[in-house]
């Protein structure tokens, strides 16, 4: 059977490098299970030429396949192992966009590209979405946008909401800013959104086609993002809008969450356990939602019970817990929604 050679992205980020092929292994392992059409075996990680390489044995890849691992969240590139010689196979990840769109913020507790790849991945493939689909992906908790971006990458529509009003204003600004300097014809604009007169917060709206023809022929994204509290969800989204909710939630650390008395939780799964119900309400049947969080700051069995009480159902995945610094050991959970 065929052997193949997976070459890790090499990470600015020295912690998530370190964690970067045992997270590519348990990736790859949902890749074969709920994507690839092969069958995958014989999964590890080997040295080549004194360079790490995921490597695994599968029939015969045909051009999906090769195209869906394209996409796997930290892979640089895909060969063929043949004898002692490396046959690269020609990558086609989904990226429509510049990779800017994804690097050009910086700063404090920002979440790691590829690993806010890695949730998104996992997450649509739990749904039974193809992952070149037009989807709609929603973070309730979506700070500067980093999940939205990635989402944008792969022709999704994006939808968030977050509280802190700076970073709604950040990111607000830096999309309409990266669309202007990118000359993608667009509209955009930020407006207020008010109930019985009251300003209960702020909407960024933004339409984008690749180029002008596009735009005439519909051929768009969407994004949508509210200044608003989470656990008001319903207030500013429909029922059943979304195929996909993905986030990675604070960390209890440089960002805390706040309850519904306003006091800061050190706990993200205070927030969490209030915010899930609304949040599953958003969500399509057959949908997933995907949430990263500190572990140190609430077990897997307290959010699988949190997420299984909104009517949710827990897959069991790999293993994707890893240490990000002395305070914070993270992991993903995904639940899919009943169809």
């Amino acid at each position: 059977m065929p052997r193949y050679a997976l070459l890790i992205l090499p990470a600015y980020n020295r912690v998530y490098g370190e964690s970067s092929i045992r997270l590519t292994r348990s990736e790859l392992e949902v890749f074969g299970a709920r994507g690839l059409s092969a069958t995958l075996a014989d999964v590890e990680e080997t040295t080549i030429g004194g360079v790490p390489y995921v490597t695994f044995e599968a029939p015969e890849l045909d051009a999906s396949d090769v195209a869906l691992l394209s996409n796997l969240s930290s892979v640089y590139a895909l060969f063929r192992v043949e004898g002692e010689l490396l046959r690269p196979l020609p990558m086609r990840p989904l990226d429509r966009l510049g990779s800017d769109l994804l690097t050009i913020l910086k700063y404090a507790g920002k979440t790691n590209e590829h690993f806010t790849k890695l949730l998104l991945n996992v997450t649509v493939l739990a749904s039974g979405a193809p992952l070149d689909g037009h989807l709609s992906v929603f973070d309730p908790m979506c700070g500067r946008g980093t999940t939205l971006n990635q989402a944008l990458m792969y022709g999704y529509d994006a939808y968030g909401m977050d509280l802190d009003v700076k970073d709604f204003d950040a990111y607000s600004g830096f999309l309409k800013t990266w669309l202007k300097n990118k000359r993608l014809k667009h509209t955009a604009e930020v407006v207020p959104v008010r109930r019985d007169r009251a300003l209960v917060g702020r909407r960024l709206n933004v339409t984008f086609g690749l180029s002008k023809e596009a735009m005439k022929a519909g051929d768009v994204q969407q994004v949508s993002v509210v200044a608003a509290d989470t656990r008001k969800g319903r207030d500013f989204f429909k029922p059943r809008s979304f195929d996909v909710i993905v986030t990675d939630a604070p960390y209890g650390v440089q960002h805390g969450s706040r309850g519904q008395g306003g006091g800061l939780s050190r706990s993200p799964l205070a927030l969490i356990d209030e915010a899930v119900p609304v949040w599953a309400s958003l969500l399509r049947p057959g949908g997933a939602m995907g949430v990263s969080w500190n572990t140190y700051g609430g077990s897997r069995d307290d959010l699988g019970e949190i997420l299984e009480s909104a009517g949710l159902e827990v897959q069991k995945f790999p293993d994707f817990e890893h240490w990000v610094d002395q305070a914070i050991v993270r992991d993903i959970m995904v639940a899919t929604k009943p169809a």
